[in-house]
């Protein structure tokens, strides 16, 4: 075989692999998407059970100034959190783990301390994978050249080869 045509058929495979690495990606982005709303979903349902949104909780500050003027001592800090408010914290309810197909009854505070912080590393995967792709489609798409030096024709005909058995 010719050296041009090795490089060529090289040049080829190389963009072939990147290509699938991009789609790859871009599948798991999506699965990642699905089960981002579905926490969000989940947070969602467990703020309208404990009947809060994630501004309706005043601040640690604001409750401390409330309760400011009484003699008796208090703790300097009233820990709130934004999705329990005034809710039993401790009432429990019923979580599917995630990455698991385990049910099991925990306490509120706990579900939702997990499903949040799960929903924030997923935004953090879902953040590296729209990199990786972006980074991956650059690398794509400067490898393009490609057109300039076969005639269209011919690179069309290698675009819609396909593998049938005869």
């Amino acid at each position: 075989m010719d050296e041009t045509m090795k490089q060529f058929q090289e040049g080829l495979i190389e963009l072939e692999t990147e290509a699938e690495h991009l789609l790859l990606a871009r599948h798991q982005l999506v699965e990642n998407d699905r089960v981002r709303n579905g926490n969000r979903e989940a947070l969602t349902a467990l703020r309208k059970r404990a009947r809060t949104t994630k501004t309706s909780v005043p601040s640690p500050f604001e409750s401390i100034m409330k309760d400011i003027g009484g003699p008796e001592s208090r703790p300097l800090v009233k820990e709130v959190c934004t999705t329990c408010g005034n809710h039993d914290s401790n009432e429990r309810t019923w979580m599917m783990f995630p990455g698991t197909d385990l049910i099991g009854r925990i306490p509120f505070h706990a579900a939702h301390t997990i499903l949040e912080t799960d929903q924030a590393q997923l935004d953090f995967d879902a953040k590296r994978l729209q990199s990786y792709m972006k980074e991956k489609s650059l690398l794509i798409s400067e490898r393009s050249a490609i057109a300039d030096r076969i005639s269209p024709g011919v690179l069309k005909s290698l675009i819609t080869l396909s593998d049938k058995p005869k």
